[in-house]
């Protein structure tokens, strides 16, 4: 008897579209990061690359529980002495680059700076809107917020 164990040139991914309006952040970004790493797949390996290609769309439109949205602060360091800046999630998702909430949230979740972790993270497409040029690998829409009620979260 013998393990075997999954190659990145082996792996049969799939492309999925996720849907994030309304979706909460924390729990969409678990379930991404568990699809881009390949753990919901019987043949996971730690150190291999066999996760699916995961498309998010509507991401300008999550939410958050609780009072996060104002009182939770991302932070950033300049390199200069002093350079620490801070913002809100309510500033990212008003701002230019929206979709960044959850690109961050997702890359969190992943292993830490390591090569692997780089290949797992290319695989993340996020826009803010309805829209995604992804048509031609003909993905599969999953439908998250039905998965458990509290992935949703009303107004």
């Amino acid at each position: 008897m013998y393990t075997k164990s999954a190659k990145t040139a082996e792996a049969d991914r799939k492309w999925i579209v996720v849907d994030a309006d309304g979706a909460v952040v924390g729990r969409l970004a678990t379930f991404i990061a568990k699809r881009l790493r390949g753990k919901h797949r019987a043949d996971f390996t730690p150190h291999a690359d066999v996760g699916d290609f995961v498309v998010v769309i509507n991401a300008d439109k999550v939410k958050f529980t609780g009072k996060k949205m104002e009182n939770k602060r991302y932070y950033r360091h300049t390199g200069h002495p002093g350079g620490i800046k801070e913002t809100s999630p309510a500033k990212i998702l008003g701002g230019r680059f929206p979709e960044r909430v959850l690109e961050q949230a997702v890359l969190r979740m992943l292993p830490k700076e390591s090569p692997l972790a780089r290949d797992q993270f290319k695989k993340l497409r996020v826009y803010a809107g309805a829209e995604h040029p992804h048509e031609a690998q003909n993905p599969t829409n999953v439908d998250f917020k039905s998965m458990n009620s509290k992935n949703v979260r009303g107004a």
